[in-house]
């Protein structure tokens, strides 16, 4: 038996919200939004009247798998650097979600499009795990959905992306990037034999503008006599045009698999529309009969805000193929039937429960990192490490709003820098930290001092202003009387097509140095 991790993250507080949708780019600065929203002015898909304005999922959930069990849906994405991961989301109509927890908890690498599934009343999760030195595909698994999960299960297969079936005869199959399938043991939880190639994939026009051909993504269902697989082709990123879903089936695992006649089923036609780079689907029944299909795609002038959860209705042909349904995902569609759960997760954190793995998770975080911190009177108290953003394992957090403000009481031992960010990754931050002796303006990636005033002792407040990608800082020693930080900076390049890594721009604390430092009233609210 497998070892399973108790975990050792509290659930979070969730939101409730309300409003309106318009076709089209997203809205300009100072237009009124589109969205409906929530207690900190979050953006929310359900429009309260019936329908629901994409995204489902705002800010950045990539890669998404949805499992429907009975009534419930369950839905994770990629991870990537955020320790812990594979948070589970739970929902009962497929457009308002709540979190669940995470079921990955030790450190495999950068986690890449997950495959949520059911077999025989056991949960798994299959992952790629894309280490410095090592890739693999990995396992957990767990027998309630809501935990404890297993420890990850290396697979030893190098290739990304797995998509879980199970053929006629009940054995169990891992599709994988490329056209390829491997034998699964009966209990899922090794491979029995070498991955084998089965499928080509579909060759678009040359002339498309696409960023490469990548085939991956594979997600497979039955229906009928067929299997059906849904999987995504022309690169994750790049030109707006790029990524696509196409499908194909086939009545044996082996093939031979029919490439769809509506090939692509889903696509960026035109950098003009609001979603860009759509891809990496699955299908999924929802309440009252009807199909939908779940993918990621950017949004037009946001793509610091990664890839964010579309759902779109779709259609069974009368010769059992599936297509678009019509519905425009930058206009509001008819809601599904099912009941809603509150919806997604308040950021505000006064630090009086633990929402580690909920709301907050480590960059690049290791089993060290879960005794760097604790929590003790209203205060978040964390460990410094490393000297600057870029080495510390920041703690940060997703968030989907186009303007944000985002305020921290932050309390420093002698010896350590800390402050407040936006973190892309290691090699690309912005925001303003604290010394002993200096101000530290972080811009680019890189630091800058300047002599701390003489006001600001080891007790600081900050706040960052990011509106439309423009970043403004403003500190105070009482938290009453701010002083503006004479540089603003400008972020929107400050994502994967610039610096890799599939991730988004995210607030974020750090503490960098040798001793503790204490923060206290995290509060986020979003602007108009």
């Amino acid at each position: 038996m497998h070892k399973r991790h108790i975990p050792w993250f509290a659930a979070a507080t969730l939101i409730l919200a309300a409003g309106l949708a318009v076709r089209g780019q997203a809205p300009a600065a100072g237009s009124a939004s589109p969205w409906a929203r929530g207690v900190e002015g979050q953006r929310k898909a359900d429009l309260g009247d019936g329908t629901y304005l994409n995204p489902v999922m705002a800010g950045d959930h990539p890669d998404p798998s949805v499992l429907k069990d009975g009534d419930d849906y369950y839905l994770t994405f990629s991870s990537f650097d955020a320790y812990p991961g594979l948070v589970i989301w739970h929902s009962r109509d497929l457009v308002n979600w709540e979190p669940v927890g995470p079921a990955l908890f030790t450190n495999v690498g950068s986690v890449w499009a997950p495959d949520l599934v059911q077999h025989k009343g056991r949960y798994y999760i299959y992952f790629p795990g894309i280490g410095a030195t090592y890739r693999s595909n990995y396992v957990v698994w767990a027998d309630n959905i809501r935990g404890p999960w297993s420890d990850p299960i290396d697979l030893k297969n190098t290739r990304i992306d797995p998509g879980h079936a199970v053929g006629p005869d009940g054995k169990r199959y891992l599709f994988l990037s490329g056209g390829l399938v491997a034998p699964l043991a009966d209990d899922g939880l090794s491979l029995t034999g070498e991955a084998r190639k089965i499928y080509d994939g579909w060759k678009y026009p040359e002339e498309w503008v696409v960023e490469t051909f990548a085939q991956e993504g594979p997600k497979i269902l039955t229906r009928g006599d067929f299997y059906y697989m849904v999987l995504a082709e022309g690169g994750t990123a790049g030109p707006p045009t790029s990524h696509m879903v196409v499908a194909a089936r086939s009545k044996s695992i082996d093939g031979p698999w029919e490439n769809s006649p509506y090939n692509p089923v889903i696509r960026t036609a035109s950098p003009e529309e609001r979603w860009w780079s759509k891809g990496h689907a699955t299908l999924v029944e929802g309440p009252g009969g009807k199909w939908y299909a779940i993918y990621h795609a950017y949004e037009n002038g946001f793509y610091n805000l990664g890839r964010q959860t579309l759902l779109e209705p779709i259609e069974w042909t009368a010769d059992g193929w599936f297509k678009r349904s019509g519905a425009d995902t930058a206009r509001p569609i008819p809601k599904p039937s099912g009941p809603a759960v509150t919806h997604g997760l308040t950021l505000s954190d006064d630090f009086s429960t633990n929402k580690m793995g909920i709301q907050w998770s480590f960059y690049k975080g290791t089993a060290a990192d879960k005794d760097r911190f604790r929590y003790e009177n209203q205060s978040l108290v964390l460990k410094a490490k490393g000297a600057t953003p870029a080495d510390s394992s920041p703690l940060w957090f997703v968030c989907g709003d186009h303007a944000y403000e985002v305020e921290v009481e932050i309390d420093r031992d002698p010896g350590t820098t800390a402050g407040l960010l936006v973190f892309y990754n290691s090699r690309l931050y912005a925001g303003l930290g604290v010394s002993d002796t200096n101000l530290v303006m972080h811009r680019y990636g890189m630091e800058r001092m300047s002599a701390k005033p003489a006001q600001i002792g080891k007790k600081v407040f900050l706040r960052l202003t990011n509106d439309r990608h423009v970043v403004t800082i403003r500190y105070s020693a009482d938290g009453r009387t701010w002083t503006l930080f004479g540089t603003r900076m400008e972020v929107s390049g400050y994502h994967h097509n610039v610096a890799y890594d599939f991730l988004s721009l995210r607030p974020a604390l750090y503490a960098a140095g040798a001793g503790d430092v204490r923060f206290r009233n995290f509060k986020y609210r979003a602007l108009p």
